[in-house]
């Protein structure tokens, strides 16, 4: 007797595909994208903006996307400019980023110390919490098991399901706080099963978040150089406007009212999405089978030859995805790649990994040729083509990428959502039936 999974699998590709004339014919905008593939204009927003192109009208009336290099703004400030103050007063970026993300004000030095102090003193998990934690079945699912943690919050909550603006701040507050800790104790409890339990690491107050992250990680105080290469690495990744999946999906579940614990929870479930959350591993993956099979990584011929073989779909995955290369809407630049490509060569000196570094440098510059030459697309490295190798280099685990992600962006998230409660509008799109009628005759079971 046929399986009745077949059954589901062989019906769902028969009615579930799409045929293109239909969303040509009725101008439906899939993944809202335009047909140039800019994204459609869905809300408003004063927390992140991402700027790759800008439209022009022409002579006939018609829009041209012009393409730009990257710019990328949070609450209008240029995120060069706040990364480079950050870096050359030598202080801590994180905290600061993420009050004006709450706020859409950056803060003077006393209310900095008072938002740092109260986000070190809430790092702490209830005891239930970590109970959760180490007594959990063993795997190494490390989203899912942040996803988990994270849900489970609201039942330390006294008043989880308020969308009152003071609650939204305390829940958003104390989930930024919290994610670094979570984070690191289930990295611990996925080792421990091996190895006996083991007590967690109680958080440090009296470091930065970076800092103290860290040393929940490995039992010691970072390295400076490390601890402020891994801060600015939260910093450029803590926001990129409402569009991008993970941070629309918050709005979404926001828009319903759904509580914090909950909204938080479905940008994490978007993010373990391996077209959104992990691409920094593909390219780490991607780079390990290009230096398997690239003898001479000094010759451009050579590697140019084999990035031909992996767009063509021949080589590595087989996916014809050169990873790390390319950006929905950064076309010429990422500004986040040219930030992060600066400090990747400083942690590559100081680690004795200069002559991958280089090879990365290489990729960078010859795969946008190529895809422009054989796709007639511009595209340019973005931040996730060195966001891992940064990772590697400080001796943070692969499986741990897509949480950190996660780690930084909740207070993207957490903006976004305190100010998806404020407009108070629920989302409820169109789709376009497939179906060629409005209606089916039933049959009754007898006669099917």
């Amino acid at each position: 007797m046929q399986n009745v999974l077949t059954i589901i699998e062989n019906l769902a590709l028969k009615h579930d595909k799409i045929p293109p004339d239909l969303v040509r014919d009725k101008n439906i905008k899939l993944g809202l994208r335009n047909e140039d593939g800019t994204g459609v204009f869905v809300g408003i927003t004063s927390k992140g903006q991402v700027i790759g192109y800008k439209k022009e009208i022409q002579g006939d009336g018609s829009e041209k996307k012009i393409d730009l290099g990257g710019e990328l703004y949070y609450c209008g400030y240029n995120i060069k400019d706040l990364v480079r103050h950050q870096q050359e007063e030598g202080r801590w970026g994180y905290e600061e980023t993420t009050y004006l993300l709450l706020t859409g004000e950056l803060p003077n030095q006393k209310h900095l110390d008072i938002f740092t102090k109260e986000l070190a003193e809430r790092r702490h998990l209830p005891k239930e919490a970590k109970k959760i934690i180490v007594n959990r079945p063993p795997h190494d699912d490390q989203m899912g098991s942040l996803h988990t943690i994270v849900s489970a919050m609201h039942l330390f909550d006294d008043n989880p399901d308020s969308t009152d603006i003071k609650d939204l701040a305390r829940q958003c507050i104390d989930l930024i706080a919290r994610f670094p800790t979570i984070v690191a104790y289930n990295y611990q409890a996925s080792n421990a099963h091996a190895k006996g339990a083991r007590a967690l690491r109680e958080p440090r107050d009296d470091y930065s978040h970076a800092e103290n992250f860290l040393y929940m990680l490995k039992g010691k105080k970072p390295d400076r150089l490390t601890a402020s290469l891994f801060d600015m690495m939260l910093v450029l990744h803590a926001e990129h406007g409402g569009g991008n999946n993970s941070t629309f999906t918050v709005r979404t579940v926001s828009s319903a009212a759904a509580n914090s614990y909950m909204a938080i929870c479905s940008g994490i479930a978007s993010l373990s999405g391996r077209l959104h959350g992990g691409a920094n591993e593909a390219v780490e993956g991607m780079i390990e089978n290009i230096k398997a099979n690239v003898k001479d990584w000094d010759d451009d011929c050579e590697i140019s030859h084999y990035l031909e073989r992996i767009l063509d779909g021949k080589a590595n995955d087989k996916t014809g995805k050169i990873y790390g290369i390319g950006h929905a809407v950064y076309t010429r630049s990422d500004p986040r790649a040219e930030i992060l490509e600066r400090k990747a060569e400083e942690i590559a000196e100081k680690n004795g990994m200069s002559e991958e570094f280089a090879l990365y440098r290489k990729i960078a510059m010859l795969a946008p040729r190529i895809v422009e030459a054989k796709k007639g697309k511009v595209a340019a490295a973005n931040v996730d083509f060195y966001s891992g190798f940064v990772y590697r280099s400080m001796g943070i685990p692969k499986e741990l990428f897509t949480p950190i992600f996660a780690m930084s962006r909740v207070a993207g998230w957490s903006a976004h959502r305190i100010e998806e409660i404020i407009q108070g509008r629920l989302m409820r799109p169109s789709y376009y039936s497939s179906l060629p009628g409005l209606r089916k005759e039933y049959v009754p079971l007898s006669l099917r």
